[in-house]
């Protein structure tokens, strides 16, 4: 009997491996009369994925009354009090369904020691707790006594302790129910529906109430294939081999994963998946419990994943998925399927530095936060000279921030800021990127809204890759607060100048009364248009400023800029 289904780890709670051998094999026939009422494996009802059509909102009085039910002497008397407020079929199978799912708790020890065990109703009534066997015998009995059709159903389960590929043998482990409503069959888990087992932590779980067949049959074996209610039936085998999608990948309004098949196999080291969903649902994942060994990317209506395993054998790989727009208290990302990749080899030179973020690249995520229309859609970014830009337009009052990184100390934090140059130019910004070195890196990008005073969020990333070693290209100059956003260094680019040279400055800056450039000596920039232009001599010193007069009556300067000189 399996508690619930699920990942049984990542951000989430664990749980305890269940399985057990109780259940017999005498599970009854259909009746001839509902042979006609077979569901098609497809569509299911997307918005409510039930078998029939259920307004959840209408039963929420319903469901109140019936938690507080307590009655515990009799399944007799229970029963009588959970249907003073239900007056149709449904209303009955839904006030029996929701006490026993809050009310009667999944027998962790029990289990273990299953001789000890009774699953008739009465006793697991007096003991509130049990069971599959126990849940499925109490909930058939209370809705016989209702007046409802219901059958106890046994067959095999996906549930925790299910390894992803694994077959199954021997008698069946679960049981659950089928009920009869409105001229149909229909199929309910009420062990899953009491939700998943913890120390001492349960939580309820709707998606078993009536749960559409096609979605049903994912986790769910019936001994009796009829009991599927699908047509065409699956075979063992089938099950055996298909993808387990779990509750939450419904819930969560997911719809299809590619490939669909549990074990996938790298080719050339690498293997690609990816989920289609409803918009706005935010990914992560984790490959033998890191993410560090893939790119991630987000689409509109889903997500897309390359990984490179870095070790051949066996990985698990488990998705994640949350809604972005999710209330604080729910704000987990829960697995929503799992895979096993079979890697027979490495492609050593997909090595990604620690410090990259999934998801990697541009999205409908750094478009909320105001980077439109990017330059570069793709998430990782080729160059051969080490040299890149990217632009973005900007959303009102956005400030951004960017820094540089890569594995080993070749890029201090200060200096990872320095190899990237922003420059705005109205609502656009560009980012210059120059690479000190050959290797891959990790450009990181920031923002806040100017009117905030607090800190930079981080938004997004970017891995740019350089194979030319020849690659060395020095930091930008370093800038102070006086240098403003729409300021632009025209020439010379470069943090580090020639010694003993004339060096040309051309600098876009606008409302300043005069520009000077002090190396040994000083030397003035002229304005032409909004440009300050000029040549400053570098002989004799090691640091070269730009400084600025804001007005013609002040009579200090601002320091702007700050170059290096080469040491000779």
């Amino acid at each position: 009997s399996t508690p619930a289904d699920g990942c049984l780890h990542g951000p989430g709670r664990s749980s305890v491996p269940l399985f057990h051998h109780t259940a017999r094999k005498n599970t009854p026939s259909l009746p001839k009369t509902v042979t006609t009422h077979f569901f098609p494996a497809y569509p299911w009802d997307k918005s409510s994925l039930k078998s029939m059509p259920v307004d959840l909102q209408q039963l929420e009085k319903l469901d109140a009354y019936a938690l507080k039910v307590n009655v515990k002497n009799s399944v007799e008397e229970l029963v009588k009090a959970l249907l003073k407020q239900a007056r149709t079929d449904l209303e009955k199978v839904r006030a029996i369904w929701m006490w026993i799912c809050h009310h009667i708790e999944y027998d962790v020890v029990g289990y273990h020691n299953k001789s000890q065990l009774s699953s008739k109703p009465r006793d697991v009534l007096q003991m509130g707790k049990s069971i599959c066997e126990g849940y499925a015998e109490l909930f058939e009995h209370m809705c016989s006594l209702a007046g409802i059709q219901c059958k106890k159903l046994s067959g095999h389960a996906k549930g925790h302790g299910y390894k992803t590929g694994q077959t199954f043998t021997g008698d069946s482990d679960h049981a659950w129910n089928a009920v009869y409503l409105e001229g149909r069959w229909h199929l309910l888990d009420s062990t899953w529906g009491s939700g998943s087992v913890d120390d001492s932590f349960t939580t309820y779980n709707e998606f078993y109430f009536l749960t559409h067949p096609a979605l049903f049959i994912n986790n769910h074996f019936p001994d009796n294939s009829n009991w599927q209610l699908l047509k065409p039936t699956l075979t063992l085998k089938e099950f055996e081999n298909n993808m387990l999608h779990n509750s939450n990948f419904y819930m969560l309004g997911l719809l299809a994963v590619h490939p669909d098949t549990p074990i996938i196999q790298t080719v050339n080291g690498k293997a690609s998946v990816s989920v289609d969903c409803r918009p706005g649902t935010l990914f992560m994942f984790k490959l033998k419990g890191t993410d560090e060994h893939g790119l991630m990317t987000l689409t509109k209506h889903g997500m897309e994943l390359d990984i490179y395993p870095q070790k051949t054998g066996r990985h698990k790989l488990e998705i994640f998925a949350k809604p972005s727009k999710a209330e604080a208290s729910d704000d987990v990302y829960k697995c929503v399927v799992e895979y096993v990749v079979e890697c027979e080899s490495v492609d050593p030179a997909m090595r990604f530095p620690k410090d990259l973020h999934q998801p990697v690249g541009p999205s409908w995520f750094s478009k909320r936060h105001g980077f439109l229309r990017p330059s570069h859609h793709e998430p990782v970014l080729h160059t051969n000279d080490g040299r890149c830009s990217l632009t973005f337009t900007l959303g009102k009052d956005i400030s951004v921030l960017t820094s540089l990184h890569t594995d080993g100390s070749s890029l201090a934090e200060d200096m990872g800021r320095r190899h990237v140059l922003q420059i705005h130019r109205g609502n656009q910004v560009e980012l210059k990127v120059h690479l000190p070195h050959a290797g891959n890196f990790v450009l990181k990008i920031y923002s806040k809204k100017k009117s905030d005073p607090g800190n930079y969020d981080y938004i997004f990333n970017y891995l740019i890759r350089c194979l030319n070693t020849e690659v060395k290209w020095p930091a930008f100059p370093q800038s102070y607060s006086k240098w403003l956003q729409d300021y632009e260094i025209l020439e010379p680019l470069s943090g580090l100048l020639p010694a003993n040279r004339n060096v040309q400055f051309k600098l876009k800056m606008h409302g300043i009364a005069k520009v000077l450039v002090q190396a040994e000596n000083t030397y003035p920039l002229t304005q032409n248009k909004d440009c300050w232009e000029g040549t400053c001599n570098t002989s004799g010193c090691r640091e070269v400023f730009v400084m600025v007069h804001e007005n013609a009556n002040h009579s200090f300067y601002s320091h702007v800029l700050k170059y290096e000189v080469e040491t000779q």
